[in-house]
């Protein structure tokens, strides 16, 4: 994890990890955080935009630790680019361990970029306000 991907603010999304969110090891299924991180960013793309936003890309996610069942997943935001049309999102992933909760494990972070898009799914500008972004 980079150090950028501290947690400097409440979470956009936080859940417990449940028994159906595994996979064969036993572990949470990779696809349930992914799921949860384009969620997470959408939440922030909707802070960009009141309307319809799409995923485009997700880059580099790799899974540097564990998540259990019982463990608190913890997703922070931040916008790290505003287009014409889209918005980069970083989202950070950390999991509180079940056994205790004091123990806070980076677990992945991606990069989303989200697309403003009308009813034929064609980019249309943002319309939101400009937030502050990073950098």
């Amino acid at each position: 994890m980079t150090d950028s991907c501290l947690p400097t603010d409440s979470p956009t999304i936080r859940r417990v990890m449940r028994p159906q969110d595994t996979n064969m090891m036993g572990t949470i299924f990779g696809g349930t955080i992914l799921s949860d991180i384009d969620l997470a960013a959408a939440i922030e793309a909707h802070r960009h935009h009141p309307g319809t936003v799409v995923t485009v890309a997700m880059d580099k996610v790799e899974f540097k630790k564990p998540i259990f069942v019982g463990d608190l997943v913890s997703l922070y935001t931040e916008t790290v680019r505003r287009g014409r049309t889209s918005v980069t999102v970083k989202v950070c992933v950390f999991a509180h361990r079940r056994q205790d909760l004091t123990e806070v494990v980076p677990v992945t972070e991606a990069l989303v970029t989200m697309v403003a898009v009308d009813e034929n799914f064609d980019p249309v500008p943002l319309s939101g306000p400009v937030e502050k972004s990073a950098g």
